[in-house]
């Protein structure tokens, strides 16, 4: 059967003409076999681009959806930072007011809570293997922001006792700055702007134009007003418990000496008097009459 000829005849128009065709069975059981090969290929394959476009689409989802957790765990990483800083300046303000009240620092005091953990998150772009390592670092993180928070509050608790033992202690702590202006020359040792050799600078230089008003940082009673070499015009506030300020190269004073001053009253303005390179307010704490860094007080 595979063998024999069979006859296939096409008729071609209304006329009667045709065409015949001779084929062995092989070639047409070949034919069929072909035809239904292919039909089934085209169905298989169908079916492969269905499903891929469902996997492409769940892909799309699944992109996305990891977009939003890159986007959250930046956003979560970024509100750490904040929190981490938060707690920072915290803590200085605590260091701050227990250097006020002459409080003993904590024995576990760190100015970094957390270690730095935060550093290690810093990338905004989260590849998709580190994400779940990278959310339980964080929450390990705020677990220990937590009980450094508790921490503090503790802390800030000693110190309010402390406050009400000694409430008039805040008001007579120059703890305000005197002037508005920028920082010229910190505390510390430095190179003299006049000789060139390394000297002490026992107070803060603070820029300013002539003329800017200067405020008692604390309460206090004026001691000495008038010139006083170098200084130029100066004045000097006693605040008790061995705390003063001094204030030098000023334009002019307004308060005279043996005068009780209040913290924010005007006692006088910037000048440029005395040795000088330009306006500024040279304004130094003494403790003891030791120069302290008056950074150590301020509090806004």
């Amino acid at each position: 059967m595979l063998f024999k000829k069979y006859q296939l005849v096409v008729f071609k128009d209304k006329n009667g003409s045709c065409s015949t065709f001779s084929l062995r069975g092989w070639l047409i059981l070949f034919t069929l076999l072909l035809f239904v090969a292919m039909a089934g290929s085209n169905f298989y394959l169908w079916q492969y681009y269905q499903e891929h476009r469902i996997v492409s689409r769940q892909l799309d989802r699944s992109k996305d959806t990891v977009n939003s957790q890159k986007i959250q765990l930046t956003t979560l990483f970024h509100k750490i930072q904040e929190l981490e800083k938060s707690l920072e300046r915290v803590q200085e303000l605590d260091g701050k007011l227990r250097v006020m009240l002459n409080l003993e620092p904590p024995m576990d005091m760190n100015p970094n809570p957390a270690g730095g953990t935060s550093e290690n998150l810093s990338s905004a772009s989260f590849p998709f293997y580190r994400q779940e390592m990278l959310t339980r670092q964080m929450h390990s993180f705020l677990d220990r922001l937590r009980s450094e928070a508790r921490l503090e509050e503790v802390k800030q608790q000693e110190i309010l006792h402390a406050l009400h033992k000694q409430r008039d202690l805040l008001s007579s702590t120059p703890s305000i700055w005197p002037t508005q202006g920028w920082v010229s020359s910190e505390f510390g040792y430095r190179s003299s702007p006049f000789t060139g050799q390394r000297e002490l600078h026992k107070g803060l230089d603070i820029s300013a134009p002539e003329g800017t008003p200067i405020y008692a940082p604390a309460s206090g009673v004026v001691t000495f007003t008038g010139r006083d070499g170098a200084y130029g015009i100066a004045m000097e506030l006693d605040h008790g418990r061995g705390i003063t300020t001094k204030y030098a190269h000023l334009q002019r004073y307004v308060t005279e000496e043996n005068t009780k001053v209040s913290r924010g009253e005007l006692i006088g303005y910037v000048g440029n008097t005395g040795r000088s390179t330009g306006p500024h307010l040279h304004y130094e704490v003494r403790v003891n009459n030791i120069p302290v860094d008056p950074k150590r007080y301020i509090l806004n």
